[in-house]
């Protein structure tokens, strides 16, 4: 390792400030009536809950892998909180103006000012916090040209059919212990639909910040682009 790395990586996570904030947060611990109970606060349809139930069963089945090169201390999965989300005035934001203001201080202090995305015309950001998404930019003007671009929680509500269609298509919930894993608890993430021979107006990002410690955030991207 050069000095240069070395410094690097010794030097103090200039990121690793926590945003204090009211939050909503489930007990420690997995089993079936923390996955209900996750289902329940994002109101999700029928089918989710039995997909994600379905996906805890698996993974209890499985074994977590000890292949790959890295190394790192046994995970308690019973010791994580699998739900935590900053609590909010409405559960449905109509646009960033209502977003709590620490919230929005939060990322202009990673670098990532929402308020600005307003005025910026080639980028589009989903900004994910803990467990939910808190502010998606420029969705009505994706949604003229046809593409979609949400949090998977709303794409649950207002796009079912999509999600059913295509959640664990590429990688199915049996395919490794953290696919299982993730397809059970995972919180919130992006959804993106663009429809066949539509080119997308805009590049998409997407922002997952971490704020309680003591929280595993299990995200979820669904990109959902036909031929063309």
């Amino acid at each position: 390792m050069t000095a240069t790395v070395k410094t690097l990586v010794n030097q103090p996570y200039k990121y690793g400030f926590v945003t204090d904030i009211e939050a909503d947060t489930i007990p420690r611990g997995l089993n079936e009536d923390i996955i209900r109970l996750i289902s329940a606060k994002k109101n999700e349809p029928e089918f989710m809950l039995e997909f994600r139930l379905k996906a805890y069963r698996q993974w209890q089945k499985m074994t977590e892998p000890t292949w790959p090169h890295v190394t790192y201390p046994p995970i308690d999965y019973q010791k994580i909180i699998y739900y935590s989300a900053p609590k909010q005035t409405k559960e449905k934001l109509n646009s960033l103006d209502e977003v709590d203001p620490a919230l929005l201080e939060t990322f202009d202090k990673l670098g990532i000012s929402l308020s600005e995305q307003k005025r910026l015309a080639n980028v589009a950001v989903d900004a994910i916090f803990d467990s939910v998404s808190i502010a998606t930019t420029f969705k009505d003007k994706l949604a003229e040209s046809g593409v979609i671009f949400c949090s998977i929680s709303e794409a649950l509500q207002e796009h079912p059919e999509l999600v059913r269609k295509y959640l664990g298509s590429v990688v199915p919930v049996a395919d490794n212990y953290f696919a299982a894993l993730n397809s059970a608890v995972f919180s919130d993430g992006s959804f993106v639909y663009i429809p066949k021979g539509v080119k997308c107006p805009m590049e998409l990002s997407t922002y997952f910040r971490i704020n309680n410690g003591d929280t595993g955030q299990f995200e979820r991207t669904l990109i959902v682009a036909p031929h063309g």
